[in-house]
């Protein structure tokens, strides 16, 4: 395509359209006015010659096929793009400059704050960005520089490494202990309210395949957040790692004997990275957090 190729500013507000779900949105997140959003795009269509890129709806702008087709791509570049502004942050031997962590919502939400904040006061230089999602990310394709993984990282080029096993158990709120049906054993969760997952088919699967005793949910919900919500107001009984569950001293574990289980935990990040003083220091700062965190879970003393 040569010369006619499209610009990065093109594909970015492509992308920013594709998320944003119209121009409005879009023009706002990257600073733009929405004629210059709207020109983005007709200029992408032009240089592309694949026609329309989205049609109008009443909810705002829908991607068609074509769009679709290049959402990916389009993603790509933009991660690859925070990257190398990630990357242009801060001199390597430098702990300063941007660091990016994906997490899933419960450790971002009830783990993560702790070791940030302890990371923060040892080097104010650091700018941390944090991503919330149950889903993977893809550090090859650099969407963050680190990840706290549940699921054992598949990919290859990344340095990884295991932590241990977070406990996991059911727990209630006394007060709703102290108002539903007596609970001496599994067959008697029958007649108790469970709290769990709605359409998350992945997550389903796993807790029936650890817990197949377990009865019907009577609240659903996908965001992992809510259930521990719902656990800590009283509703019924849910799945929580224990050491989370320990830091509410109303929350009781519910057959322990019975339902007990294991989530292991890793730290990755693309070993491109590992020369980079900066990624490295919280690379160690989130494994010597996260196996305080296993530890606690445990009850075993704090070595760190």
């Amino acid at each position: 395509m040569g010369s006619d190729e499209p610009g990065w500013d093109l594909w970015r507000t492509f992308a920013a359209v594709l998320r944003e779900g119209s121009l409005s949105a879009a023009a706002r997140r990257l600073g733009l006015t929405q004629p210059t959003a709207g020109r983005h795009i007709a200029d992408l269509e032009k240089a592309l010659g694949t026609g329309g890129l989205f049609t109008r709806s009443p909810r705002g702008l829908r991607p068609t096929e074509t769009a679709l087709a290049l959402a990916p791509h389009a993603e790509a570049m933009s991660a690859a793009a925070a990257a190398l502004v990630r990357s242009a942050s801060a001199s390597e031997d430098a702990v300063a400059g941007t660091v990016r962590i994906s997490a899933s919502e419960v450790v971002g939400a009830e783990v993560l704050p702790k070791i940030l904040t302890d990371l923060h006061i040892a080097h104010p230089g650091l700018t941390l960005e944090v991503m919330l999602s149950n889903a993977s990310s893809d550090l090859l394709r650099r969407d963050a520089d680190l990840a706290v993984r549940m699921t054992e990282p598949k990919q290859q080029a990344l340095l990884v490494q295991a932590v241990g096993q977070v406990p996991l158990g059911l727990y209630a709120h006394r007060d709703y202990l102290a108002r539903a049906a007596a609970l001496e054993r599994a067959d008697d969760l029958a007649r108790h309210a469970i709290i769990g997952f709605d359409r998350d088919t992945a997550s389903l699967q796993t807790i029936k395949a650890i817990w197949p005793d377990l009865p019907p949910f009577t609240l659903r919900t996908d965001n992992h957040l809510a259930q521990i919500a719902m656990v800590r107001a009283g509703f019924g009984i849910g799945v929580m790692q224990r050491a989370i569950a320990m830091r509410t001293e109303t929350l009781v574990p519910v057959l322990p004997d019975v339902f007990h289980a294991d989530l292991p935990v890793w730290i990755a990040m693309h070993e491109d990275l590992r020369s980079t003083r900066r990624m490295r220091i919280v690379f160690d700062a989130l494994v010597q957090g996260m196996a305080a965190h296993v530890r606690a879970g445990r009850n075993e003393p704090d070595r760190g």
